[in-house]
């Protein structure tokens, strides 16, 4: 390296011309080519050069002054500052190159070693090839086997219950709580979920959790039966909020439709039997349990029969409503979903289900448990009541009961439906009152019937028909107080007319067989008028006030009759209407007139007198036939009537009696020559005989 460094300088020297070695060629000559070439390399050099910049600097730190001296060593200064730069650089050169032969050596070594460990790597491979490739195996194996571990543990967390769990789930020790409920929600989702084991190839380990969790399912629904049933016998229907947890439970329950209806029915015992005690209490003032009654026994102070009977309804129809109200949370606020478990548990037991049947309508389920309960009430209802009605012989009495009892009856239809058969009770109650009324009226009608002699002088309505229609006023009230007249309106009073009216107004008929015309009718109109305003009252009596309206005007036409009949005989116009009866229109017919006995002049001047005696006073006695009529404008209406008929009667005949004097009259005669007519013989006027009879 030094020999080329130094080759280097010596190029460069002799490029400045400086280099001892170059020939001479003259010394005027070398000199000129010696300053030429200083010349023309300090003219040529550049300054700007990075280089030359670097030189002067070097100079101006060394603080080399420019004179002949420093020019003249200079060169040799920098050269022997190479010489010793390039001895430092060998000897620099010498101890990396010894630090080379070191690293060769060392590499050597270790490739030695290398070879040496590889020998051993591989031998050591062949020794621990099958070990790796077991613990391979062995590795492959625990991921499966952990695998495994996660798919049981998710197995035994889905579908094992724990034993604390299940002991909650089935223990009759452990409470019916928020827990309760959340295992059985669980158990039943494993249940459930059984079927996705059941779709595998291997259905042994479904069918054995689904036997598992079935028979949970089972002690739980047991469980929680046996713990309803203890609820309901402690539970307070005085304050009727069911608890949320009875509701649920029965809300849960209802999933197994057979307990649920068993639940139901022990309740309906259990309320029965509270209830027929209550009811007991309430009548005589003792209880079976040795409570305190605060209010007075309804057997103590419902001295009345009716009344008795009345509170005794009352009771009933307010423990009812009271019932009533406190199951209506029961079955009303949870219907739909009571409805929803009851269809699951008729989808897992199908052999229950009833074809064509409603499966869960709340409402009737309500009105059904408080019939069951109120099963006992009214058998006590009905014995106290039947108790009432047989031991009075009182026609009244038995049908106001039964027309309370038809009232009430209508009141619980409305609040318990239609066919609840608390309304059995009710419709065998009246039924026994209306046939004790009936019996009772018989045996009333019976007595009356033997002492029937002769109707009244006054020809008034009999006495037993007066005490009869004072009876039937007030059964008619209390049948217009009642639901009945709303519910049948006519229909339901026809059965106490016949019983309480037609008997004793065909008494009346038997008395009026025996009275000739005008007393006949008279006594028929009296006794039909007065029956007539008993009724007129009541819209549900209408119907048969229309058929006394019809009786009483037959009657009051067979009375007009007799008035016309009797003015006819009492003026002696009969005989003139009868003489005329047969004479027609035709001229011969009417001009025999004058030759008929009635028309002969002595005949007709004698009419015509007992005809004058008869109008001044003729109103006031035809008016005496009917003074035993009751009403007095009747009277005056049937006399004014056949005044009227007797009017037209006499028009008759005078027109008779003109027509036939103007066919007889001889116009070739003088007046005074001309026999006197029938108009001459019997001056009276239709005109006349209307003011006078008006």
């Amino acid at each position: 390296m030094s020999t080329s460094y130094f080759h280097d300088r010596g190029i460069s020297a002799s490029l400045d011309g400086l280099s001892p070695a170059t020939p001479s060629v003259g010394p005027a000559s070398r000199g000129a080519n010696a300053l030429s070439s200083r010349i023309t390399n300090v003219l040529s050099a550049s300054y700007a050069d990075l280089e030359i910049r670097g030189a002067l600097e070097t100079l101006d730190a060394r603080g080399v002054k420019n004179t002949a001296e420093t020019r003249r060593q200079i060169r040799l200064d920098v050269q022997k500052e190479v010489v010793q730069c390039n001895g430092e650089i060998v000897k620099d050169f010498g101890e990396v190159a010894e630090q080379l032969r070191r690293i060769g050596s060392a590499i050597k070594s270790l490739n030695s070693y290398c070879a040496d460990m590889r020998n051993h790597i591989a031998a050591a491979n062949r020794d621990t090839g099958p070990v790796l490739e077991e613990a391979s195996s062995l590795m492959t194996q625990r991921k499966q086997v952990e695998t495994k571990q996660q798919i049981l543990q998710a197995f035994n967390s889905h579908f094992l219950v724990s034993d604390e769990e299940a002991t909650v789930l089935m223990s009759t020790a452990e409470p019916v709580n928020e827990e309760f409920f959340q295992v059985l929600t669980r158990v039943k989702k494993i249940n459930h979920d059984c079927e996705v084991l059941l779709g595998t190839e291997d259905q042994r380990l479904g069918l054995e959790v689904l036997e598992q969790s079935s028979k949970q399912l089972n002690a739980a629904f047991q469980k929680l039966y046996r713990w309803i049933q203890r609820e309901f016998k402690t539970l307070d229907l005085e304050n009727p909020q069911i608890s949320a947890s009875v509701r649920r439970s029965l809300r849960v329950l209802a999933e197994r439709p057979t307990l649920f209806q068993s639940c139901l029915d022990s309740f309906a015992e259990a309320r029965e039997s509270i209830l027929s005690d209550s009811f007991h209490a309430a009548l005589t003032g003792s209880s079976s349990e040795a409570e305190h009654i605060t209010t007075k026994p309804i057997e103590f102070h419902a001295h009345d029969p009716l009344r008795y009977v009345g509170d005794m309804l009352a009771w009933v129809h307010s423990t009812t409503v009271s019932e009533r109200e406190a199951l209506e949370n029961l079955f009303i606020s949870d219907g739909d979903e009571i409805k929803r478990s009851i269809q699951e548990g008729l989808e897992s037991e199908p052999w229950l289900k009833d074809e064509g049947a409603e499966i869960f309508d709340g409402r009737k389920a309500l009105n059904r448990l408080v019939s069951r309960d109120l099963t006992g009430v009214a058998r006590f209802l009905r014995q106290r009541t039947e108790q009432v009605i047989q031991s009075h012989d009182n026609a009244t009495l038995a049908y106001k009961i039964a027309n309370l009892i038809s009232f009430y009856k209508s009141t619980f239809s409305r609040l318990l439906g239609s066919d609840s058969d608390v309304l059995e009770v009710f419709n065998t109650l009246e039924i026994s009152a209306m046939r004790q009324f009936r019996a009772n009226m018989r045996d009333y009608v019976a007595a009356v019937q033997s002492d029937l002699a002769v109707p009244p002088a006054d020809l008034s309505p009999p006495d037993f028909l007066e005490e009869a229609l004072q009876m039937l006023k007030v059964l008619a009230k209390s049948y217009d107080t009642s639901a009945a007249g709303t519910d049948n309106h006519s229909q339901g009073f026809q059965a106490v007319l016949s019983e309480a009216l037609d008997p004793f107004m065909g008494g009346c008929v038997n008395l009026q067989k025996g009275l000739e015309q005008p007393g006949s009718a008279i006594f028929a109109i009296n006794c039909l008028v007065a029956a007539k305003e008993a009724l007129s009252l009541y819209d549900f009596a209408k119907e048969r006030v229309e058929d006394m309206n019809d009786i009483i005007e037959e009657q009051v036409a067979q009375l007009v009759e007799y008035q016309h009949q009797y003015l006819l005989h009492e003026s002696g116009l009969i005989n003139l209407v009868d003489a005329l009866s047969e004479i027609t229109e035709l001229e011969e017919s009417l001009k025999s007139i004058p030759q008929l006995e009635a028309f002969k002049p002595d005949a007709l001047v004698a009419a015509s007198q007992q005809l004058d005696e008869f109008l001044p006073s003729a109103l006031i006695d035809a008016a005496e036939n009917l003074k035993r009529l009751r009403n007095r404008k009747m009277i005056q209406d049937i006399t004014e009537e056949a005044a009227g008929s007797f009017c037209k009667d006499f028009e008759f005949v005078e027109a008779k009696m003109i027509t036939a004097d103007d066919l007889s009259y001889d116009d070739d005669k003088d007046d005074e020559e001309q026999e006197p007519g029938l108009r001459d013989l019997f001056p009276r006027t239709s005109g006349e005989i209307r003011v006078l009879l008006s």
